[in-house]
């Protein structure tokens, strides 16, 4: 499919099974970050907006449609979706590399498999969602149920649209909950795209609907009082705020928040393999990723070979149209996150006296946002560059001498999202894989997720789960029932 034969979703509000323009009949425009085109316009939804799409959902859960249908039924309906997200394909991944810049082949590749996957598997676990009977001393039956939340506000970020979506929806709606949803302001068209794909599959009217909008929109949605929980995906100073705002009102918070990720090479690692795998850890969706492994620490022994290996690689990652299935990087996802980026990279060389070892500029050559792989030498621990997410393709490399050393680097900031580490003692690796501090670890490879395995963080990367069976737990609550056995 060419850019020229998409076709690009609506761009109201989806509220109750259809598209609204907005209250105040505000839009933004939505930039192709490749060439710095407008693509097409989002509504801004405002208060009123939120309060509507909020009442439909609110209507939708008590009605009991979704909320009551067991558990099998609705997942059909999720394998419907899970059907109709492999159906359109080719239009989907268009959609969010247009959006987006990543590279087509990545989001063809790997965000619409995922996403339909994720409908799929929570379709399969909406058939086991039970309760179980205890014995008490009292002569009753007490017995458990596992329920819904009641409306559930997905809010999520613009490097992976439709995957961290799906990550939130699936589970929800597999649970019984209605789900109101807000896709990052830059990033609108894939959730545009799966409201109609759900209303296609059967999800009933006011089960799911999209609010499009920036921060105020945000914030008018987790404040509301008729939001019963949040899930969330997003910078730690963000989570921070829905923190607050979800404390009044005692909502349920799930947060996948920041990462600034050690990636642990020593001596005796497969050291071709180590490289390559440090590479990708940092250069992967342009760096946009949470858990990108953004803090390179090598045992000094093999210091010198590993940062040129990695700084050889870094600069041949091919950089470019974000639609050549040639390309590895594309642009970051828009101006004001450019600045971002490259000031981080200033203030280190100029401040802090960070040595310039690859990239360090943006690509002038380039329509887009694009901005070279880089890599940062003679960093020390306590700088921002170290101690700050990026968000972008920027590695820092420090020397170590033991296992502590490396251990006491790795765990030295706030995060807690991922953590690596190569090397060739299965010992060691158990080992220093129990003492880091970070919600995943990757052995000898970096970025490994699976649908079935949970994923969040430790610190301040957040709290809760997603994938896994733990993942429908965050959207359930426990009933206890006492039915007395005697008259």
């Amino acid at each position: 499919m060419s850019e020229r034969q998409l076709r690009l979703p609506p761009s109201g509000l989806f509220r109750d099974g259809a598209w609204h323009e907005s209250h105040s009949g505000q839009c933004r425009d939505i930039i192709n970050p490749a060439n710095r085109r407008v693509l097409t316009t989002a509504a801004e939804a405002d208060a009123h907006d939120v309060s509507q799409a909020v009442a439909a959902a609110r209507q939708a859960f008590d009605a009991g449609a979704w909320s009551g249908m067991a558990g099998r039924d609705r997942a059909g309906i999720l394998s419907r979706v899970a059907g109709l997200i492999r159906q359109y394909q080719e239009e989907l991944a268009m959609l969010e590399t247009l959006d987006t810049g990543k590279p087509l082949h990545l989001s063809t590749m790997l965000d619409c498999p995922l996403a339909a996957e994720l409908f799929d598997y929570y379709a399969a676990l909406a058939w086991s969602i039970d309760g179980a009977t205890r014995p008490t001393r009292a002569p009753v039956l007490a017995y458990t149920r596992r329920e819904p939340l009641g409306v559930v506000a997905a809010i999520t970020p613009f490097n992976f649209p439709l995957v961290l979506s799906a990550i939130k929806i699936a589970p929800a709606l597999a649970a019984g909950n209605t789900v109101v949803h807000k896709p990052a302001e830059e990033t609108p068209l894939t959730a545009a795209r799966m409201a109609e794909l759900l209303a296609e599959a059967g999800v009933p009217d006011g089960v799911f609907n999209v609010v499009t909008g920036g921060r105020e929109t945000g914030q008018c949605l987790v404040e509301h009082p008729g939001v019963d929980a949040i899930a969330f995906t997003g910078s730690t100073a963000t989570g921070r705020q829905i923190a607050r705002a979800a404390a009044g009102t005692l909502k349920r918070l799930t947060a996948e928040l920041g990462g600034k990720s050690a990636n642990i090479v020593f001596a005796d690692a497969d050291l071709d393999s180590a490289i390559a795998a440090s590479v990708n850890a940092f250069v992967f969706n342009t760096g946009q990723f949470c858990a990108a492994g953004t803090r390179l620490l090598v045992e000094r022994p093999v210091f010198d070979a590993v940062v040129a290996g990695v700084t050889a690689g870094a600069s041949a990652v091919p950089v470019g149209d974000p639609l050549s299935p040639q390309t590895v990087i594309g642009p970051l996802a828009g101006q004001r996150h450019l600045d971002r980026v490259r000031g981080y990279v200033q203030r280190a060389v100029r401040d802090d006296g960070a040595v310039l070892l690859a990239g360090g500029h943006q690509i002038e050559s380039l329509e887009g946002y694009f901005f070279a792989p880089t890599v940062l030498g003679g960093v020390g621990q306590a700088t921002e560059v170290v101690q700050e997410e990026i968000f972008g393709p920027v590695l820092t490399v420090q020397p170590f001498d033991t296992e502590e050393e490396a251990i006491a680097l790795a765990n030295g900031t706030v995060f807690g999202l991922a953590a690596g580490l190569h090397t060739r003692d299965v010992t060691r690796a158990c080992r220093v894989a129990d003492r880091l501090r970070a919600g995943t670890v990757w052995v000898n490879t970096w970025g490994i997720l699976d649908v079935t395995v949970p994923f969040g963080g430790y610190r301040q990367s957040g709290y809760g789960r997603e994938q896994g069976p733990e993942s429908l737990e965050e959207f359930t609550q426990t009933k206890a029932v006492f039915v007395a056995l005697t008259p």
